[in-house]
């Protein structure tokens, strides 16, 4: 991870925040390193903090009483997870799981802090609710690709999607892992993918799948 401290991550990823809000976060917040795989929020886990991200990509999904994952959407350097804001808030468990894809770190802001931060910094206030408004709707997303699309649609636009989110047509994702992610069986995956590579939408490789469309 680079040497950098609370404030140069704050200035640079948050650079619409007022002066006297940035330094109560400074004062107050914590960096903290996640490795790969490592979970930053489990379901059932009281929140003491929220969690602002820093470096790396960071997942989050709905885990079945079966171990089933299925993946809601990614958070990146700038992104905040308003899941943990409404846990913070209200003093509630998670519902949800979030895990690093690669090395990441995380701004943790104390829930003490939560009820100052929206009362009295308007900036705060504005980016709580376009945190919330973003992942609402690309939870609408989520929702309309499980209720209106068929398999292979939702295979598409998930490949997509992860080129864009991911700013990569590298995809390391196994076929187990979209099956996970799209709450269907490896079997299924595979052979749509198959089909995918027949038409040239991808290319599969050994430890990765090269999307050839436009993200």
């Amino acid at each position: 991870m680079k040497d950098t401290t609370i404030t140069q991550y704050i200035d640079r990823l948050f650079p619409q925040f007022e002066p006297a809000l940035k330094t109560i976060l400074a004062a107050n917040a914590l960096l903290r390193d996640f490795q790969r795989e490592e979970r930053l929020m489990q379901t059932g886990q009281n929140m003491r903090s929220t969690m602002l991200v820093v470096e790396g990509t960071v997942k989050l999904y709905r885990e079945g009483e079966d171990g089933q994952e299925f993946f809601m959407y990614y958070l990146q350097p700038g992104d905040a997870c308003a899941l943990s804001m409404i846990c913070a808030t209200r003093q509630e468990t998670s519902e949800v799981m979030a895990k690093a894809i690669e090395k990441a770190r995380v701004l943790m802001i104390p829930i003490a802090l939560m009820d100052t931060l929206m009362r009295d910094y308007k900036s705060w206030y504005y980016f709580v609710m376009e945190t919330y408004r973003m992942r609402f709707e690309e939870l609408l997303f989520v929702i309309d690709n499980i209720a209106f699309k068929a398999m292979d649609e939702r295979l598409a636009f998930y490949l997509k999607k992860q080129a864009g989110d991911l700013n990569t047509k590298q995809l390391h994702l196994t076929h187990s892992e979209i099956a996970s992610d799209l709450n269907t069986s490896r079997e299924v995956i595979s052979r749509l993918l198959k089909k995918m590579e027949q038409a040239g939408e991808i290319m599969m490789y050994r430890n990765y799948i090269e999307y050839l469309g436009k993200p």
